[in-house]
């Protein structure tokens, strides 16, 4: 049997194979890349399961070396037997091995070519159909008695579990300008604190009570007040500054463990999770204080900060709030013949993401995972699949927060437990057959609704208390638990729609969604009963269209989070209801980015406004091999669901104007796919946020902090400004 080894076939990165191997009937069974192996192993691997089918079974008949005839004929009658060849010199004895093999059957019919994607790796031209014909009529070859020996279709049984890793690795440098705005709230109090070295004048409450910040350091040549260049105590004046910069890394490690073709084991591990670039030097370091961390003293060969000559990884609780490994997620997949059964910590993701969100792109910061038990299933000839999920978000204190010594851990209280059920419902459209739907011009509309139940009825959220005071610290003991616990009595349903119609190059999507239930008690103390209603509601809606060979993406995205007219503030910083029992701000997921500076800095995500984004991008240039370098830019216009709930007492909160260009290059097997990143990425960005009447002061209040500081420009409003770079590379 003639096998043909293409030069891709073995690769030198653990993964899954190119293509499937397939066997006479057709079936697809995983091959898979050996990057630890040689090539020649490779070879004898791929090659293994050709011989075994030739292998004469043992007791048959010696044959002549000079005619080898194949012990399983694939299709009767067998080829006669050739007569022994006379002894010969060596160069004729391989002269006549070769002549004396039999011919091969000519195909009963003209063979169509396979595509590349379905021919395995010899490069075979043998039609599906003639070979599920010849395994019919031909009987099955016996099963080889030795161990040595491997099938195509044992594959699975013999071989080990494979690896396979994705993942990216990127850097970002980002430079905020006037990110407060301008505005002198007080530190803690502020929308964006101003930068930690600017001395400026604060109002507090509503502005009639003013505070210094205490950074009298520089002198008036460097704060920008004047020419003096004096050093002496009285000569400094406070330090001027409303810019911020600084860098940040991070690793990102996808692992895959193929057990076999139904059952595989998935991981997600971050090194150096958006680790700021210099915040571990070797000199920084804390230890425990009276009141929490202090700084520990630094040794004699870096007794200062400017003679730090190198950094430190970062250590939780020693030079930093985290460790430089995270495993963010593991889970199993096993396949069976009605479902798939996934288990463990995994990503979640629904829709557009307006709500649950996985985070997985190369530039998101926050995810959505949930500890979850999920069954899915699917009904193909309508290419609908149905979920079920049974989720932990909060099981409350362990035996393990306690201290109680058990090598397992154990949940120590079930009314305490936040219990989660999700139903989801979707019809999806496969990738390729969506592909070959828009080619014919039709219309392809894919969807679903999820239903998730949250409840509670006992809690111990409290902060700031220790053991004694039944807080659910670490350490406590298991009867000081006890008096830390609350009637929360709270749970909320969450249906969430989503609609997705594609038609060519055109796209519509649509995610819909609302929280509707009650909480009884907000707070951490016993016998309060504030009985309030949440009805929150929200949606998100993208428009696409592309022109010019896809060159050219034209978009116009909006959505909306219901306010609270009745709270006082945009972020939840205030979370006192003032005049009724309804609590209506929705929050959009943080990953879902609609801008640069408003939503995903000063916000940090949609919550309590809408926006409308029109916006475009272009590839300048594009190769077929995935190289890219284009450019987009982006308008939106921000404004507050409910006007009582911005700084300003306005609807309207700003204009930001964003701009970008990227390159993308073309290393890497992701680039096969257009609509994955792949390679070397990098793109820079720019925004500018025109604040209006929302981000400002009420006039009131405004002419309250005027009086008091003394300024009438103590209350202008500036313009922040961002730039950002982004250097990825993407496996």
């Amino acid at each position: 049997m003639p096998l043909a080894l293409a030069s891709g076939a073995c690769e030198t990165s653990v993964g899954l194979a190119t293509g499937p191997l397939r066997k006479a009937s057709g079936t697809p069974t995983m091959l898979t890349r050996f990057c630890s192996l040689p090539l020649a192993s490779c070879v004898l691997l791929v090659a293994a399961p050709a011989f075994a089918q030739n292998a004469a079974p043992p007791g048959a008949a010696a044959k002549p070396p000079a005619a080898p005839a194949p012990a399983n004929p694939p299709a009767p009658p067998a080829p006669a037997p050739v007569a022994p060849a006379a002894p010969a010199a060596p160069e004729a004895e391989v002269e006549a091995e070769e002549e004396a093999l039999p011919e091969p059957e000519p195909p009963r019919e003209p063979a169509t070519p396979l595509p590349p994607s379905l021919s395995g790796l010899g490069g075979a031209t043998t039609d599906a159909a003639l070979l599920a014909e010849r395994e019919k009529a031909a009987p099955p070859p016996p099963r080889a008695n030795t161990e040595t020996d491997i099938y195509a279709s044992d594959w699975w049984t013999h071989a080990r579990p494979i690896i396979e890793i994705h993942g990216y690795f990127r850097m970002r440098a980002e430079l905020f300008h006037h990110f407060s705005l301008g505005r002198v709230d007080a530190p803690n109090d502020a929308l964006w604190p101003r930068p930690a070295d600017n001395q400026y004048t604060w109002a507090g409450g509503t502005g009639s009570s003013t505070q210094d910040t205490s950074i009298v350091q520089c002198t008036e040549d460097e704060a920008g007040s004047g020419s003096g260049t004096g050093t002496n105590p009285n000569e400094l004046v406070g330090c001027k500054n409303g810019t911020q910069s600084s860098a940040n890394i991070r690793l990102r490690l996808n692992p895959e463990i193929h057990i076999s073709d139904n059952l595989r084991v998935m991981t997600q591990i971050d090194l150096l999770d958006n680790l700021v670039l210099g915040s571990t030097p070797r000199g920084y370091a804390n230890g425990p204080g009276a009141n929490g961390f202090v700084t520990a003293p630094r040794d004699a060969y870096s007794p200062i900060g400017f003679e730090d000559d190198t950094t430190s990884p970062p250590r939780s609780g020693i030079n930093s709030l985290n460790d430089s490994v995270s495993v963010k997620r593991a889970w199993g997949e096993y396949a069976t013949p009605v479902g798939e059964v996934r288990f463990g910590r995994m990503p979640w993701h629904w829709g557009l993401g307006m709500v649950y969100h996985s985070g997985d792109g190369h530039d998101d910061d926050y995810q959505s995972t949930v500890d979850r038990l999920q069954f899915v299933t699917s009904i193909k000839p309508l290419e609908l699949y149905i979920s079920g999920a049974w989720d932990f978000p909060n099981e409350g204190a362990t035996s393990a927060n306690l201290g109680i010594p058990r090598d397992q851990a154990y949940d120590v209280a079930q009314l305490d437990d936040v219990d989660q059920y999700v139903v989801s419902i979707a019809r999806q459209k496969s990738r390729e057959l969506t592909k070959l739907a828009l080619s014919r011009g039709d219309v392809v509309i894919n969807g679903g609704v999820q239903l998730t139940y949250r409840k509670q009825l006992l809690a111990n959220d409290a902060a700031d208390r220790d053991c004694a005071q039944g807080g659910a610290t670490l350490g406590c003991a298991p009867g000081q638990l006890t008096g830390g616990f609350v009637r929360r009595n709270a749970n909320y349903w969450l249906p969430n729609l989503w609609l997705q119609l594609l038609y060519k190059q055109f796209r519509f999507e649509l995610e819909v969604a609302s929280v509707q239930g009650s909480i009884e008690n907000t707070t951490n103390d016993r016998g309060v009963t504030d009985d309030f209603d949440i009805r929150e509601w929200g949606y998100a809606a993208e428009i696409e269209q592309r022109v010019a060979e896809d060159r050219l993406r034209l978009n116009f995205s909006t959505g909306w989070a219901s306010g609270d007219a009745d709270v006082d503030g945009l972020t939840p910083g205030n979370p006192d209801q003032h005049g009724d029992d309804t609590i209506s701000t929705f929050r959009f997921n943080p990953s879902y980015r609609v801008d640069l500076i408003l939503h995903r800095n000063l916000l940090s995500r949609v919550q309590g406004t809408y926006y409308f984004r029109p916006n475009l991008s272009y590839d300048f240039l594009r190769e077929p091999t995935g190289q890219r370098l284009g450019g987009g830019v982006a308008a939106i216009w921000s404004r507050a669901s409910q006007f009582i709930q911005s700084p300003g007492h306005e609807r309207d909160l700003g204009i930001e104007f964003d701009a970008q260009l990227y390159f993308q290059s073309k290393d890497g097997a992701l680039n096969d796919d257009p609509l994955n990143m792949g390679g070397f990425f990098a793109k820079l960005e720019y925004g500018v946020l025109f604040p209006m009447g929302g981000l400002g002061y009420p006039d009131v209040k405004a002419n309250t902090i005027q009086n008091t500081i003394g300024r009438a420009s103590a209350t202008e409003i500036q313009t922040a400004q961002i730039v950002r770079l982004y250097l990825g590379a993407m496996f």
